[in-house]
């Protein structure tokens, strides 16, 4: 296996390093935490220069690439921003529009992006009753005589959901009941009578809005519908695989800045007329942060070279992300450990990336679910036959 990135993929990350370079430095990220969101210039910015369109089908103008680069991008952009942005969010919802919509619904989403580089779409799934557990599901659809529908319910943990001017909802189809597994997947303006939200309240991830989303008889149309009836759960399945794993790569990549910061601060701060990074204990640390590190991404590319492959990860997605998302969090804590008090301050960013990376270990399913779906595969795989 060649584990060199190609010519296109360094050109691809050296203009992602750049972008972080540019924009990011301290102080404008200290005000994007304070104000809950990122400012035009870094939305338009980032549109610019194409990273939200990649992995798009060219037909709807995106730029397509393999899902290795696509991982690869999202990595480098979070190492090199260091902190939690919407981006890889947006992304994740801008594709499955292009995936499971019609040319026309893909197109609307891409336009909007093109005309103001910010968020367009996020995606309603969890409720406050059903997050993995996805039968316990409650808010649906009901076929009016006139041919509309009224959609009746609530989502929570909605990434994006106050800023989007769309939002793709699954819902199931008449009635509510949990033996009900017809479910359908729609695109809905969030300008609509009927839809409001409620801000979350978080410990971390404050440059991203989440919120919960209130559905009362919203009236839609059937040109709003993302796919077949009763096929919206098998799409959302579908990139199940991918979400997890451009998690992880966010992941990698915010622990890596933590690494940066921590080993360079063990060879600059001294005590006992010596550098830290001197100490046995210290060292130890470094070595199981960068053993964490190498551990993920390689796992990370990996898996998303099987993917590309046309190969089934339903397993290695969740080993990975139960490993990195819990590992990376892991890293900024001992980043933090090497900084001592000075960590737990505001002074460096160790602190407030350790709090973003702990809420990567609940998005796409967490880690106790992450070890169900793998663990119930494994047992299968290593029975004696």
């Amino acid at each position: 296996m060649d584990f060199n990135f190609t010519e296109e993929q360094e050109l691809l990350i050296e203009s992602v390093e750049e972008f972080g370079r540019r924009y990011f430095d301290e102080h404008t990220v200290d005000a994007m935490y304070t104000n809950h969101g990122i400012p035009v210039e870094i939305a338009e910015a980032y549109r610019d220069a194409g990273f939200a369109l990649m992995g798009l089908p060219e037909e709807v103008g995106g730029i397509p690439c393999d899902k290795l680069t696509l991982g690869i991008m999202t990595e480098k952009l979070y190492h090199a921003t260091g902190c939690m942005t919407p981006f890889m969010t947006a992304m994740l919802a801008t594709a499955d529009v292009a995936e499971f919509g019609t040319h026309d619904q893909a197109m609307k989403i891409i336009e909007q992006y093109a005309e103001s580089g910010m968020p367009v779409a996020s995606l309603g799934l969890s409720e406050p009753g059903a997050g993995s557990d996805n039968k316990a599901m409650s808010t649906y659809t009901k076929r009016q005589k006139d041919g509309t529908y009224i959609l009746r319910g609530q989502k929570t943990w909605v990434t994006n959901g106050g800023n989007t001017p769309y939002m793709i909802v699954v819902a199931k189809d008449e009635h509510p009941a949990r033996s009900n597994e017809s479910m359908s997947m729609w695109l809905i303006p969030t300008s609509l009578d009927g839809v409001s939200t409620t801000p979350l309240d978080k410990i971390g991830q404050q440059i991203i809005p989440f919120v919960d989303v209130f559905f009362d008889d919203v009236e839609i149309t059937e040109d709003m519908r993302l796919g077949n009836e009763g096929e919206g759960f098998l799409l959302l399945m579908k990139n199940f695989e991918i979400e997890r794993c451009l998690v992880a790569a966010q992941s990698i990549g915010l622990a890596q800045a933590c690494m940066d910061d921590a080993a360079a601060y063990a060879s600059e701060r001294y005590a006992f007329d010596k550098p830290i990074g001197a100490n046995p204990l210290i060292q130890d640390m470094l070595a199981e942060m960068e053993t964490i590190l190498e551990n993920s991404r390689n796992m990370l590319y990996k898996t998303l070279w099987q993917l590309d492959q046309g190969q089934s990860v339903r397993t290695q997605a969740a080993l990975l992300k139960r490993y990195a998302t819990t590992g990376c969090t892991k890293v900024a804590d001992m980043a933090l450990e090497i900084f001592a008090a000075l960590g737990y301050t505001t002074a460096t960013r160790v602190g407030r990336i350790w709090r973003d990376l702990r809420g990567n270990q609940l998005a796409g399913g967490t880690v106790e679910v992450m070890s169900y779906i793998a663990g119930r595969q494994l047992v299968k795989h290593y029975a004696r036959r």
